[in-house]
């Protein structure tokens, strides 16, 4: 297998993209696989993780391997993507585009750091700009949007870090822990024409 830079001087200097079109800095995005179910059941019981996910009940093993099982196989309109560290090959979240419309040349991003010893050292924006890019360079999508619990400042600071802007409040949208909870909806535009 040829390294990157041997590849460049194989095309005459020209330089190859790099990283690959699922690669960020600290992440890659890969085809979520049976074997994920552990940790995924893990986070999705972990009541740190889902605070600020629309989930409200525990989950069993057994629900969340039918619903991995079910799940279909990445596509233009919906796919959901592993997240792991490009340094240990760690699994530690999930990215997702749904929603896709092929019309307006948008989609619903979701994305969630499960693994909480990789919060807050750059792994979700990383994770953000991957996904991103792959939506807007590979999709051909001109808008990435996305729904964030007001409360949720960490998310709500990386997703305008990596350009995401203000398009809607949603007062009152959700109750969860005992309370009404505003919804912010978020958009950031990109692609060619």
């Amino acid at each position: 297998m040829r390294t990157l830079d041997e590849e460049s001087s194989l095309d005459g200097g020209r330089t190859c993209p790099s990283p690959s079109r699922f690669e960020g800095e600290l992440i890659r995005l890969r085809a979520r696989e049976p074997g994920d179910e552990p940790l995924v059941f893990r986070w999705m019981n972990d009541p740190e993780v889902t605070e600020h996910l629309p989930n409200r009940y525990p989950v069993s093993h057994q629900s969340e391997q039918a619903w991995l099982q079910a799940m279909p196989p990445p596509e233009y309109r919906s796919f959901s993507l592993a997240v792991e560290t490009r340094a240990e090959g760690l699994l530690i979240g999930a990215a997702s585009l749904r929603k896709v419309d092929a019309e307006a040349r948008s989609a619903e991003l979701g994305i969630m750091i499960g693994e909480r010893e990789y919060w807050d050292g750059g792994y979700g924006t990383d994770t953000m700009n991957t996904i991103c890019r792959f939506g807007f360079e590979m999709m051909n999508l001109r808008r990435i949007w996305l729904e964030v619990y007001a409360l949720n400042e960490r998310a709500v600071h990386v997703y305008e870090k990596v350009g995401f802007q203000h398009e809607a409040l949603l007062r009152d949208a959700v109750y969860k822990f005992g309370a009404w909870q505003d919804v912010l909806v978020m958009a950031k535009i990109g692609g060619g024409e």
